[in-house]
């Protein structure tokens, strides 16, 4: 049945853990708690090419080939499927992003509930535990000696269509081992963030001194951006030789100085406290109010990586919001 499809899944590769296709199981490594890279990255590529151009003899436009691939991406967390729901109200808005919009029209998520969170994992502050099934296709937990399976979508259907002499019908051991799993996941997550009324917190905070104190620390790196897997900046740039070239988009991150620098060189946010604040409304205020939710998944990926220890969690209590 994979012939059908690519597979993609968490591979360490060098100590890095990130979504890469796989062709034989033992390139796994499923025994991770998060990847480092979001597998955001595979519907919204850190570089992608949007057409190619030529000049010489005439001006000739080479539209970029649509994704069309089936693709399995195996392994891949609840909180990371989560995120792309969050990314569907970007890239199905106003413009329709064809790229990412094919790619989640082929993709099909096979979930693995989190059975050991880390240390600054918050998922479960936002109504969704580390066993959801609600953003993936199929989600499979891990109840030891086996898995406990559930599909949750027609695409999902068809994937374990071709793998049904490997299942067995659940039984009510099964269905307790596989709650005391979750539960347990649950009670491991120490961390987190009270979202309500938060939105009209922030609207009173702008103004509050704190966020130039943690600013002052931040080094406009933009790891927190990079690794977030709600995060969607980019910029569109045009690589090109004397006769030909491409034009590619690229991520790009709100902490960059030159991120809002327009034409006329008036930057709106030219300090770092000015960016760092940035960050924090538009997950917690610019969003919510646009979409009517949470730009994050309580992935800790911004607290794990960041070098100077800037934690959303710490600071959104500090400023009065909510947390613990």
């Amino acid at each position: 049945m994979l012939t059908k499809y690519q597979v993609y899944g968490p591979v360490n590769d060098g100590g890095v853990i990130l979504f890469k296709q796989v062709r034989d199981a033992s390139q796994l490594d499923i025994d991770y708690t998060n990847s480092n890279v979001p597998p955001k990255a595979l519907f919204f590529g850190q570089t992608e090419t949007l057409f190619k151009f030529s000049l010489s003899p005439k001006v000739k436009i080479e539209a970029a080939n649509m994704p069309n691939e089936r693709v399995v991406i195996f392994g891949i967390r609840p909180c990371d499927a989560k995120s792309l729901s969050i990314l569907d109200k970007v890239f199905k808005g106003d413009y329709e992003d064809p790229f990412y919009l094919a790619k989640r029209k082929n993709y099909v998520l096979v979930g693995l509930s989190c059975t050991r969170p880390g240390v600054n994992c918050f998922c479960t502050s936002f109504d969704k535990g580390p066993a959801s099934t609600e953003n993936v296709d199929v989600l499979l937990t891990d109840i030891g000696e086996k898995y406990y399976v559930e599909v949750n979508s027609d695409k999902g259907e068809e994937l374990m269509g071709g793998f049904k002499n490997l299942f067995t019908s659940t039984k009510s051991k099964d269905e307790k081992i596989r709650k005391e799993v979750e539960e347990k996941a649950v009670r491991a997550i120490t961390r987190s963030i009270n979202i309500e009324g938060a939105v009209d917190k922030l609207d009173n905070l702008f103004e509050n001194s704190f966020w130039k104190t943690i600013a002052m620390k931040c080094l406009t790196c933009g790891i927190c951006t990079y690794l977030c897997p709600t995060c969607h900046c980019f910029d569109i740039q045009d690589e090109s030789t004397l006769t030909k070239g491409a034009r590619v988009r690229v991520w790009d991150s709100c902490m960059f100085p030159e991120y809002t620098c327009q034409a006329s060189g008036y930057n709106p946010r030219p300090e770092r406290m000015n960016r760092v604040r940035n960050r924090i409304y538009h997950k917690y205020n610019y969003y919510p109010k646009n979409y009517a939710m949470t730009a994050c998944v309580g992935c800790g990926r911004c607290i794990d990586n960041c070098p100077v220890n800037i934690d959303v969690i710490d600071a959104l209590n500090r400023v009065g919001v909510a947390g613990k």
